[in-house]
């Protein structure tokens, strides 16, 4: 056996070598053709993904819970400031990810298989270490954020049958540990699908959850609006009165953390590039499912946010489906977390397989024998293979990362500071400038000609709008921590 696996290593060695050479001799432009019906050019499993699995994988990645915070974000800005902020975003968002797109293959036409692998093969030198610790920090916040979401949306299902039961008369306080703990366990089975060309499917269902709950979301606020007769809200957002001048300023700087968040996902672009085929060139497809996804977001979230505002004005809740601005009927609001719920177990893992990919290529590199080391357990299930081979080193690492994640959304679970803070910390360097400062350099373009002006001040723009978001939504964190004991969260 033992010789075996030395030899199917040697082979799968001498492929992937010999991939690698195919690769250097292409140009960029050029799609690649395939090794054989079963391999890539570069000795990988044939990539299958279209733009509509791409579009899902970006749906699944991008309308997530931070929809759920565009109301309160739009009553913090008002209704002159709120869209547009919104609509800059979703722009800034496409024409970098166009950008980003680009820089998948090299000039030689070797893959980056991640977006670290791009940083690295363009750019070089510290931005490899700099791009590494922001953007798997980032995916790790993320994996946080929406374990407190979960949490919040299976209180909310307790909660609404609660009142529904005693006719609004017992307040139905509860902790968000349990349920955190819940959702930690059902992440601990999903961790082990090896990679992410093989969650497809879980992004496509919670592709088809996430348009389910943002249309229950429109819906109930379009209802609202038909009840009160009258659209809520102001020009300006949240007057001051209601908060002081400070507090004005700190939640419109965390709205832009919010609506940042809400359009995160170049930090997981190039790893869904990597599930493309070709020809078409990945790039291309990629723009496509970019724009497709760009599109349908934006919809849903303007729709969304202006409703929930149209419906609550300045007392918008933090959370438009959990933060009971609606009462009845308390089945769809169920339905709706539920689909939630779905949703962000499906999301966990689209944030979660690139850090799984980077750990697990590095432990490869220098504990093969430990990372590789595999136990049969058996099937006795008709149709499936005999055995199903158990990768230690996988099953303990990502158990102890899910561990983690579920520990620290316990001792911070804070969903609005959170998204804000990660969504701040996150746009400018992952969405930006590392898109930017690659294009700049892969395209040659001239320093200090019209483009190269245009994409710096557009990357110092967006530096500044990051920097406003991450100071307001680390004051909303600093607010919180104030009144909140670790482990007895109670809603």
């Amino acid at each position: 056996m033992g010789e075996t696996e030395n030899s199917a290593t040697t082979t799968t060695s001498q492929h992937h070598h010999q991939a690698l050479e195919m690769e250097d001799s292409r140009g960029d432009d050029v799609a690649p053709q395939a090794a054989s019906k079963c391999y890539d050019e570069d000795g990988r499993p044939k990539r299958t993904g279209t733009v509509w699995t791409a579009s899902s994988h970006i749906i699944t990645a991008v309308i997530g819970s931070g929809v759920l915070s565009l109301a309160w974000a739009i009553a913090q800005l008002g209704w002159i400031a709120g869209p547009i902020v919104m609509l800059l975003f979703s722009v800034v968002t496409y024409y970098t990810s166009t950008l980003l797109a680009d820089c998948y293959r090299c000039d030689s036409g070797k893959r980056n298989y991640t977006y670290m692998e791009a940083v690295r093969s363009i750019l070089g030198g510290v931005n490899v270490m700099l791009c590494g610790i922001i953007q798997y920090v980032n995916l790790f916040g993320v994996a946080i954020g929406y374990t407190i979401a979960a949490s919040i949306s299976m209180m909310a299902i307790k909660r609404s049958n609660c009142f529904h039961s005693s006719r609004g008369k017992n307040p139905c306080h509860m902790s968000s540990n349990p349920y955190m703990i819940i959702f930690g366990a059902t992440q601990f089975f999903l961790s082990q699908i090896p990679d992410f060309d093989q969650i497809w499917w879980l992004s496509i269902v919670a592709a088809i959850m996430s348009v389910t709950y943002s249309t229950i979301g429109l819906a109930l606020g379009i209802a609202k609006v038909a009840e009160n007769g009258t659209f809520k809200g102001s020009l300006t957002g949240i007057s001051i009165g209601n908060v002081t001048e400070a507090q004005k300023i700190w939640r419109s700087f965390q709205a832009f953390g919010n609506i940042a968040f809400a359009y995160s996902f170049a930090v997981v672009l190039i790893e869904i590039q990597d599930t493309v085929k070709s020809p078409p060139s990945e790039a291309k497809t990629m723009k496509k499912a970019t724009l497709t996804s760009i599109i349908v977001t934006t919809i849903f979230y303007m729709l969304c946010g202006f409703m929930g505002y149209a419906a609550f004005g300045d007392s918008s809740p933090g959370n438009l489906l959990t933060g009971f601005g609606f009462y009845n009927p308390y089945w769809l609001i169920d339905i709706a977390n539920a689909a939630i719920v779905i949703h962000l177990v499906g999301a966990y893992q689209v944030f979660s397989q690139p850090i799984f990919a980077f750990i697990e290529t590095q432990a490869s590199q220098k504990w093969p024998k430990i990372s590789h080391k595999e136990i049969q357990i058996p099937l006795l299930i008709p149709g499936f293979s005999p055995y199903y081979n158990l990768n230690l080193f996988r099953l303990v690492w990502r158990t102890l990362y899910v561990i983690l994640t579920t520990v620290i959304s316990m001792l911070l679970p804070f969903f609005n500071d959170v998204v804000g803070v990660m969504g701040a910390l996150g746009f400018w360097p992952l969405t930006v400038y590392f898109p930017v400062k690659m294009y700049v350099l892969k395209r040659k373009i001239p320093k200090w000609s019209g483009r190269w002006v245009c994409l710096q001040l557009l990357s110092l723009a967006c530096l500044v709008v990051s920097s406003a978001a991450v100071i307001g939504s680390l004051a909303g964190v600093l607010s919180d921590l104030k009144k909140y004991k670790p482990f007895e969260s109670d809603y």
